[in-house]
Parts: C-alpha cells; sequence; structure tokens
C-alpha cells in the first residue's frame, strides 16, 4: 500500500496556533493515511498539530498498535525512513518528476539507479 501525511487547513484562536502552524507557516492538522493497492483506507491517525512530522505521527501510531502485516510493505515519501515495512525515495537524490524535466543530464534523465527508483517509487 502507500502511506503519507496530508495538512488540513484549520482556523484557530491566535493563542492556540503556534503548535499548529506547519512548516509553510499556515495553520493546520497533519493527518496521516494509509491505504492499500485497491484504494482502500487501512488506517488514519488525525488531531495531530501542523507542526507535527510524519515520521513522529508515524512513531506514535507504531506505540500504540498499527503494525504492516508480514510480507507487506507501504510505499512512503522522503518524510519517513526505509526499513523492511517502509519503502521510501533515496534521501538526496532527485525525486518529482518536475526536476527530472528541468535537469535532462541524459538521454533518459536518469544519471543512475537511484534517480530512477524515485520517480518510479
Amino acid at each position: 500500500g502507500a502511506m503519507d501525511g496530508t495538512h488540513i487547513p484549520i482556523t484557530i484562536a491566535e493563542h492556540r496556533a503556534p503548535p499548529y502552524r506547519n512548516r509553510k507557516g499556515t495553520l493546520s492538522h497533519n493527518v496521516m493515511v494509509a491505504c492499500d493497492f485497491d484504494l482502500n483506507f487501512t488506517f488514519v491517525s488525525c488531531g495531530w498539530e501542523g507542526s507535527a512530522s510524519d515520521a513522529g505521527v508515524l512513531r506514535s501510531a507504531i506505540s500504540k498498535g498499527f503494525s504492516v502485516p508480514e510480507g507487506k510493505f507501504y510505499l512512503v515519501d522522503g518524510g519517513y525512513a526505509n526499513t523492511s515495512s517502509f519503502i521510501a525515495p533515496y534521501r538526496g537524490v532527485r525525486y518529482h518528476l518536475n526536476e527530472f524535466r528541468r535537469h535532462r543530464s541524459s538521454q533518459s534523465g536518469y544519471v543512475n539507479y537511484r534517480e530512477l527508483f524515485n520517480p518510479r517509487h
């Protein structure tokens, strides 16, 4: 399946706002969602302040019983660590498709196996 965090915009009293300010400076809740390859939701963790990291939300979910079935895995983005249950892209390597369009360094656009893996991820 696949798993990621998403930020849901919120309106909150100014005196309560600081922990809800995300890395882009807007106020939000961080919601982590996992789905299987049939696009069925398999897990949702909501109510987190916008300043919470995706990795922190996942650590909390695991401590409360979230697990990946044996022999299965989730595709995740660079906000998560690469483990036997979570497949993340290579860090420090181009990842977003628009980066490949801007920086073609070979005919295929990929300079090594890591760059080939990331956009297919």
